[in-house]
């Protein structure tokens, strides 16, 4: 019989999902610090095809 070992260490990073501003629906994942405040990023929106702010909308996992 095996043991399993069990991660107790603290998750630093997790993934979040990046909407769009300009309203197209829009959306990209990326990671960021657990500790840091929500990120707002300007990226390019294809729909648009200009630059616009990205606001974090939700998290999606721990990593």
């Amino acid at each position: 019989m095996f043991l399993t070992s069990v991660n107790c260490e603290y998750q630093r990073s997790i993934l979040v999902q990046m909407v769009s501003a300009a309203g197209t629906g829009y959306f990209f994942n990326t990671k960021r610090n657990r500790l840091r405040e929500k990120l707002v990023l300007r990226k390019h929106d294809p729909f648009v095809n200009k630059h616009v702010l990205f606001f974090e909308k939700r998290k999606i996992k721990s990593i």
